[in-house]
């Protein structure tokens, strides 16, 4: 899909923000990448709310239909309470639930593991990225002890690019194992076509075309 105006507006915001960094990372996995998004530092209260509103958007553009947002501890909490803080206001005008889990068992004042609205229904997950899925495994099992369904995910990024096993990333290992979307604010392609349009990434532009050569879904 080419890339829309909502997300080359979010791929400029995290450039000028130094979310995304274009260079040499050392990823989990061991692979040097040519580029690196760190959604942790959308940290002031203005990033953060603009990044709200790339999510919203991403969660109108997904046609994913949901009853309830969840925010899964502790990057997904801001990111769940930006968004629906984004979808009650225009264009939306869709005020939506939300609720974030605790990593541990309250068991005094309204007690349990889950803050915010009763989760219930068809859920949306809002996280920053996926690499191994372990954490929207954890949200799965949340999900289903609560007796709702998963509708679908929405990320930050899709790296495109494929796990230690086999020929599938991460995300389409999820879309494969529990049947429902997961969908991004932008991927890699949306990345390079952003650097295409700007005419001043070569070097950094032909790492990205060797990288995905390499290692691309």
């Amino acid at each position: 899909m080419p890339i829309k105006d909502y997300q080359r507006e979010f791929i400029q915001f995290a450039i000028k923000n130094e979310v995304l960094k274009f260079g040499e990372f050392t990823l989990k996995s061991g692979r040097i990448s040519p580029y690196f998004l760190n959604a942790g530092l959308f940290n002031t209260g203005a990033s953060l709310s603009k990044i709200g509103k790339f999510y919203a958007a991403a969660v109108h553009d997904s046609g994913i239909e949901h009853d309830i947002i969840f925010g899964p501890a502790y990057k997904g909490v801001p990111l769940a309470c930006t968004t629906v803080i984004a979808l009650a206001e225009a264009p939306y005008n869709k005020d939506t639930p939300y609720c974030f889990n605790r990593k541990e068992k309250k068991d005094h004042g309204e007690g349990g593991t889950i803050v915010g609205s009763p989760l219930k229904g068809r859920v949306l997950v809002i996280d920053d990225v996926i690499t191994a899925g372990t954490a929207i495994r954890e949200s799965v099992q949340i999900i289903e002890d609560c007796k709702a369904q998963l509708a679908g995910v929405l990320v930050a990024v899709d790296r495109q690019e494929t796990g230690k096993n086999g020929d599938m990333s991460a995300i389409q290992e999820v879309e494969r194992d529990f049947g429902v979307p997961v969908k991004a604010i932008v991927t890699m392609s949306h990345i390079m076509e952003y650097m295409e349009e700007q005419g001043t990434y070569g070097e950094h532009l032909a790492q990205m075309r060797a990288y995905r050569e390499k290692y691309g879904v």
